[in-house]
């Protein structure tokens, strides 16, 4: 089932939730709405689900306009970040739950129901929790009932609402795994909501990233990391650090450091920004072309990788520079000594927001 968002609009008041976004959602896909809290993703999540009606524009399912159909009658699941499961039902109460409420005419039968709980069941691996009550489990394995639940009333979209955004760490990257292993057995178009970067790029196979009711870049999730389309996606991607270049002709230059960015080939001495991210930096034990000297000024060791930070000759900002715990041994580097630093791979931005790429 595809879903075609057409110039949906959408205000609270004086706030803009949605602003005139148009999207196409590929059937089978998993797309992750990605941004900051305000960017509209849940809004915008709510209206594909009929939860919230827009002021304007089209919400179409398959080609089908839906956007004046009730929530009840648009086939969605949905899976809220809360779990929303009812306390005194057992899990399997829980599961059937769906299946029981609908007409006598569409209702399957008992054993029929039953089959399919199990099954599903079986699929997010708890079919032994069956008489359990929801009190009784994990937040994970909550997370997976409620799954299994908008499941069960075989929804031809499934949306998802920061549906690991209640548990913890280790939890959620555990159920990302899982999550990605069961699109790809179901294959239900889905869309989830998250403000979670390494989320989005990890279990989508396709990212939209918002901000203030609008998209900013809609890509695979490569191409939405290896190339932001401006400064807001490169800055909300992870870590990066800014450096302070002037472009000319072609060249841009930070202190002793020469970027060539031919789509700048025409362009007389301007102000730019260039975004490196940490891992981009090549931290060197001594001078080299296109270098800049730094000092160590913090040494952090966190697994396999090392963590740096340090201080230019020609800027305050604190420059933070990433590499494995190996090559950190071979360059017998300590804290407060110096270091030279070049980026491997950096992106320019000029004050009207065109990029280049070097």
């Amino acid at each position: 089932m595809s879903i075609e968002i057409d110039q949906v609009n959408k205000r609270f008041g004086d706030f803009v939730a949605v602003d005139n976004v148009s999207l196409h959602f590929n059937e089978g896909e998993l797309t992750a709405l990605l941004g900051p809290s305000g960017s509209g993703k849940t809004t915008l999540l709510r209206i594909i689900a009929g939860l919230e009606q827009p002021d304007s524009g089209r919400i179409l399912f398959h080609g089908e306009d839906t956007t004046d159909k009730h929530v009840s009658s648009r086939g969605v699941g949905f899976v809220f970040q809360h779990y929303a499961l009812f306390k005194h039902m057992t899990v399997f109460e829980n599961v059937a739950y769906g299946l029981t409420v609908r007409p006598r005419k569409t209702r399957p039968s008992k054993e029929e129901i039953r089959k399919k709980v199990f099954h599903l069941l079986e699929m997010v691996q708890l079919d032994w929790t069956a008489n359990r009550l929801p009190s009784q489990l994990s937040g994970g394995q909550r997370q997976r009932i409620a799954l299994a639940r908008a499941l069960a009333v075989e929804p031809k979209v499934l949306l998802l609402d920061e549906p690991f955004g209640a548990l913890d760490a280790k939890v959620r990257a555990e159920l990302r795994s899982w999550l990605r292993r069961l699109h790809d057995e179901i294959h239900v178009t889905s869309v989830f909501v998250t403000h979670d970067q390494e989320e989005a790029l990890e279990v989508s196979d396709r990212v939209v990233v918002m901000n203030k009711g609008r998209v900013e870049q809609d890509g695979h999730p490569e191409e939405v990391y290896d190339n932001p389309a401006n400064p807001f996606v490169f800055d909300f991607l992870g870590n990066v650090n800014l450096f302070r270049a002037r472009v000319n002709q072609g060249v841009a230059r930070i202190g002793a450091v020469q970027l060539s960015v031919p789509e700048y080939a025409g362009q007389a001495d301007s102000p730019g920004l260039a975004y490196i991210r940490p891992h981009d930096i090549e931290v060197l034990n001594e001078q080299q072309p296109d270098s800049l000297h730094a000092k160590i000024e913090l040494i952090s060791v966190v697994g396999p990788r090392v963590r740096l930070e340090l201080q230019t000759d020609s800027s305050e900002e604190v420059v933070h520079a990433e590499l494995s715990k190996h090559h950190f041994r071979q360059l017998n580097l300590g804290q407060g000594g110096d270091a030279w630093i070049r980026p491997v791979r950096s992106r320019v931005f000029l004050e009207d927001g065109v990029a280049a790429k070097t």
